[in-house]
């Protein structure tokens, strides 16, 4: 399929698979020993954790059993799912199963406690952030992260956008990113895109105390693809999260209900931000 997303196919791919082996009724250890392989490249593949060249899936077919019109499909997601996203010209690595997800995704929620989502940020604000965090970081290398940001943001322009429901912890709206003007175009910029149907925006005041999400920041991605599983990503100083367990998910989702239920309602969320807006205007 011209235009496939690479991500979306792969994990696409490690569904079926992980399904056709269920259906065989055999396990992971002797798969893997047919296919004369270790149990782990099993596994990864089947969480879409590595790819897969068509040979392999191939081979797993015929020992599934699967069909030759469903080996040939799947042999041709394979092959899509090698192809390069656009997100493969930059050098965020780790990040790419993150973007290439998030491009699909028909619903979009996310909790902060630190900064402003990656799709709601400001040119400016972007590179302060990542300039903040790395403060070693070269200036081309930096220049291609904040292009990589401002160019995911295009998913909330194109003809279907994705509904997104950002929650932000309101120490969010004090925290100095940048200098005062940045920080009061970032807070503008909020109050602008917030009036666009498909963007709820909600703040967690500080006199709701400590709460579920109170030092967990995450995004919940839900797909519109039922072969494809929705996911929870988290980030940490050294390493990245993905969570798609369902009873992973359940708990964000819950933990998501008790944080709308905590919030200002939308329209009184863009009054706090505007009143702190002002606040760094003095």
């Amino acid at each position: 399929m011209a235009g496939a997303n690479p991500t979306l196919r792969r994990r696409q791919l490690a569904t079926r698979l992980r399904e056709l082996r269920k259906d065989s009724g055999l396990s992971i250890d002797e798969v893997a020993l047919r296919l004369e392989c270790s149990p782990a490249k099993i596994s990864r593949i089947e969480t879409a954790r590595r790819g897969v060249i068509p040979r392999d899936v191939r081979d797993l077919c015929e020992i599934y059993g699967a069909g030759q019109a469903e080996t040939d499909a799947l042999m041709t997601m394979a092959r899509e799912a090698r192809q390069p996203g656009w997100w493969k010209t930059y050098d965020e690595h780790e990040f790419h199963l993150y973007i290439g997800l998030e491009a699909e995704a028909s619903s979009i929620t996310n909790y902060d406690t630190c900064a402003v989502p990656g799709l709601l940020q400001t040119q400016e604000y972007a590179s302060a952030i990542i300039r903040g965090v790395l403060p070693g970081i070269d200036e081309k290398v930096l220049g291609e992260r904040v292009d990589a940001r401002m160019k995911r943001q295009e998913i909330l322009y194109q003809r279907t956008p994705p509904r997104h429901l950002v929650l932000l912890d309101e120490s969010v709206l004090h925290r100095h990113i940048g200098s005062r003007r940045v920080m009061q175009g970032q807070l503008t910029h909020l109050v602008e895109v917030s009036r666009r149907p498909y963007v709820t925006i909600r703040v967690i005041p500080f006199s709701v105390g400590a709460h579920i999400g109170f030092n967990s920041a995450f995004t919940l991605l839900e797909m519109v693809d039922p072969g494809v599983p929705d996911m929870v990503y988290t980030e940490a100083l050294t390493r990245l999260e993905y969570y798609d367990r369902p009873a992973d998910l359940a708990m964000y989702r819950e933990a998501i209900e008790r944080l709308v239920a905590a919030s200002l309602d939308p329209r009184l969320s863009m009054a706090r931000i505007e009143e702190v807006n002002q606040a760094h205007a003095v």
